[in-house]
């Protein structure tokens, strides 16, 4: 019986192609635009989740809270009180310096350019590794003897010197106050996604890495500390400790300082972009309500036309039951197809767009499961009032309709 009331509902379809595929263009519409709305939201959580990897997830900022009113020096960090957090946490800890940056003019001859200077440690490279390709990375000696060498990228040295292979070349730049020359020890090459290119946007400065001690100068105090835990340790342990025992150790209460961790902020991003993705979806979805009428509209309609038919089918002995399930099967077989064209539309519009910024899109399989069945209870749903009210014809008056 099923299959024949399939059948049947096939061919009304093709004998109406135009009013069919106008009657599934909202349903099309609506499932295309889901897919694709939440399929964007979930590549976007993608990236995020894959850029905070490469930035490093075990790595959180901690500095003197901005909400107190009143801030002693001691309340700083000096390079004594990282020495004393290594030897307690040595065995958590994978990196460490002092979160600091400047951005000043780099003169090289007539050529001057902005550059941003970041302050690290001989080590960063192991928590944020970076390829070298000409000279070398800084060294434990640069940092602790705080010698005027960096280590910058092959498109700041383009910009700077006009050739990739900077090593040994120096240039003058002023960092707080103080003008001194520098001498470039490496050129690293930045291979960076497409997304981060993107989140970064476009730059005419210069970046250089430079040992944090240089920006310590003159007297030693930081507004912050930069934390990269290893990567077995417990996270939220060891940051709990660690800013229990900065509050010791500066005389504070643990509250009175800031700390933010990439892994928080990961989770609030994610929150953001899923509750985004799922009231715009929500909206989107608005327009199966439309579609729904659409089909139910046009079943009316149906009912009206194959008046004769019913009275046929119900005279040779077809039940109530027999003439509600064909028009409820009709109903949603077109709102089905409209989910099927509506889920090809929204996949090859992500697909394509994801191809065309080289990403990778994400389309769960839950979600167009979920499209295809939705269509499909939007159609018998809005199906049931037209399909009911053609089951209840009395048999004698549909013969008579002309």
């Amino acid at each position: 019986m099923l299959i024949e009331n399939m059948k049947m509902a096939f061919s009304a379809i093709r004998i109406n192609k135009m009013r069919s595929f106008l009657t599934m263009l909202g349903i099309i519409i609506g499932i295309g635009s889901v897919i694709s709305i939440v399929s964007i939201g979930d590549t976007m959580r993608s990236m995020f989740a894959d850029l905070y990897k490469e930035v490093g997830l075990t790595q959180a900022y901690i500095s003197i809270g901005y909400w107190l009113e009143e801030v002693r020096q001691s309340d700083y960090f000096t390079l004594d009180d990282m020495e004393r957090i290594r030897d307690v946490f040595g065995e958590e800890i994978a990196y460490m310096d002092c979160s600091s940056g400047v951005s000043a003019n780099a003169q090289n001859g007539r050529t001057q350019v902005k550059f941003n200077y970041e302050g690290i440690d001989w080590n960063y490279q192991d928590v944020q590794p970076v390829n070298i390709v000409y000279g070398r990375y800084l060294n434990e000696a640069d940092v602790k003897g705080r010698k005027k060498n960096v280590v910058m990228d092959t498109d700041s040295a383009m910009l700077l010197f006009g050739v990739e292979n900077a090593v040994g070349k120096t240039f003058r730049t002023t960092i707080y106050g103080t003008t001194d020359e520098y001498t470039v020890a490496g050129v690293y090459r930045k291979e960076i996604s497409p997304f981060q290119a993107m989140m970064m946007g476009t730059s005419e400065g210069g970046t250089a890495l430079i040992p944090y001690t240089l920006l310590a100068w003159p007297n030693d105090y930081f507004y912050s500390i930069r934390v990269f835990a290893k990567d077995d340790v417990n996270l939220d342990v060891f940051f709990g400790q660690l800013k229990s025992y900065i509050g010791r150790l500066k005389g504070r209460n643990p509250e009175d300082y800031y700390m933010q961790t990439a892994v928080e902020e990961m989770g609030m991003m994610d929150s953001m972009m899923g509750g985004l993705s799922a009231a715009v979806g929500g909206i989107a979805a608005i327009s199966l309500l439309v579609g729904g009428i659409g089909i139910m509209n046009i079943m009316l309609v149906s009912v009206t036309e194959r008046t004769r038919e019913i009275g046929i089918r119900k005279s040779l002995g077809a039940r109530t039951r027999d003439i509600l399930i064909q028009f409820l099967t009709e109903s949603a077989i077109l709102s089905a197809c409209g989910g099927i064209i509506g889920i090809l539309l929204g996949v090859g519009l992500v697909s394509a767009g994801g191809m065309a910024l080289g990403v990778t899109a994400v389309i769960r399989p839950s979600v167009v499961v979920m499209a295809v069945g939705f269509s499909a209870l939007v159609g018998v749903f809005f199906g049931i009032y037209p399909a009911s009210k053609a089951a209840k014809k009395d048999p004698i008056d549909a013969l008579r309709y002309e």
